[in-house]
């Protein structure tokens, strides 16, 4: 599994939205690969620069699913 060196996450309480950001940003399309999952990858590359995820407090456990799917891996456990 691939790891970045450099991971941001961004929770917004009010709209129930996370995302976790995976190496240096650059010029990114996004795949929405289930309901309210959107991978954001690197234009040039492909390579994997994002997960967002709406309504997370309900679907928290889809995260793992998720990093799983896309072969990545995220050194944090996220609690709700």
């Amino acid at each position: 599994m691939k790891n970045s060196k450099i991971y941001e996450v961004y929770y917004d309480e009010v709209a129930d939205f996370l995302e976790l950001y995976f190496g240096e940003p650059s010029e990114c399309i996004a795949d929405e690969i289930e309901d309210g999952i959107f991978v954001r990858r690197d234009k040039k590359t492909n390579e994997v620069k994002s997960i967002e995820i709406l309504a997370f407090k309900k679907r928290a456990q889809i995260l793992s699913k998720v990093l799983n799917q896309i072969n990545m891996k995220f050194p944090l456990k996220i609690n709700i």
